[in-house]
């Protein structure tokens, strides 16, 4: 982060639980997660802070970098001891972030840090809709978590999403293929992100998000592919770019860390980090 720009706050810690309970969505065959386990991804939008992250006193993520969509996971369900602490300043430090997290059975969400319509750091827990798509569609969401006003999604110039507001969603369901995309203020023609060709295929959910902030002017995209639809769905980060990965590939860096890794981070979301500009 740099220092003559950003100012982060004291942070706060509270004595709640963070739960996913809302986020259980059944699979395209009725049959959400039949391990009885979750899939869970997180997103870190909250641009300029760098964290590592603890889980039951374990170093889980190191040097978690804003922008980075992790990869989906299968998790026990539970409840997960949380800490959060600034870049290089764990375990041996206070945490700035104390939470426990609890995932139940059956979950598929992404949790998005990200910063709220006034600039501050917050937390949002969202479904990500597995159910099938018709033959030869394919699923758009676009998730408005930027700091930013109500804006407009437009595809080959034309709205087909208007007045989003942060942390807010929609999605709907458009013929496959590519599709060239930016996003502007709502009801103008000023463009805040993009344009960005966004590849939309068959039987898959494609799910952008807003991030940034447009006071600092570093308003970016991130996408994330729900893939198989027609089958058990998969979570795959599908970066900047918008390729996609097979959901073996994706979940095998997590498995390295355990099965608290892609939950640990939701605890940075419930801090109350603020950054202003300085000089």
């Amino acid at each position: 982060m740099n220092a003559r720009s950003r100012k982060i706050a004291t942070a706060t810690a509270g004595a709640c639980v963070l739960t996913l309970s809302a986020a259980v969505p059944a699979a395209a065959d009725g049959s959400a997660q039949e391990d009885g386990k979750a899939s869970v991804s997180v997103f870190h939008g909250v641009p300029g802070l760098t964290v590592d992250v603890f889980a039951n006193g374990r170093e889980l993520i190191p040097d978690f970098e804003p922008g980075t969509l992790t990869e989906p996971q299968s998790l026990d369900p539970g409840t997960y001891d949380i800490e959060v602490f600034a870049d290089g300043q764990g375990p041996d430090g206070d945490p700035a972030i104390q939470k426990s997290v609890e995932v139940p059975a059956g979950a598929n969400a992404t949790l998005a840090a990200h910063l709220d319509a006034q600039g501050d750091p917050t937390l949002t827990a969202f479904v990500n809709d597995t159910f099938e798509v018709p033959a030869g569609q394919s699923r758009l969401t676009v998730r408005h978590v930027a700091a930013a006003p109500a804006v407009d999604v437009r595809a080959g110039g034309k709205p087909v999403i208007e007045d989003l507001t942060n942390p807010n969603e929609k999605s709907l369901e458009v013929p496959a293929g590519t599709v060239n995309a930016d996003v502007v203020l709502a009801g103008t023609s000023t463009v805040a992100i993009g344009p960005a060709d966004l590849d939309l295929a068959e039987g898959t959910g494609t799910i952008v998000y807003a991030w940034g902030s447009a006071e600092d002017d570093n308003l970016a995209l991130k996408t994330q592919t729900i893939s198989g639809m027609d089958s058990a769905p998969n979570g795959v980060d599908a970066g900047g770019n918008g390729a996609m990965a097979s959901a073996n590939e994706s979940a095998t860096a997590w498995l390295a860390w355990g099965a608290t890794g892609a939950v640990a981070v939701a605890g940075l979301l419930a801090a109350r980090r603020r950054y202003t500009r300085s000089g």
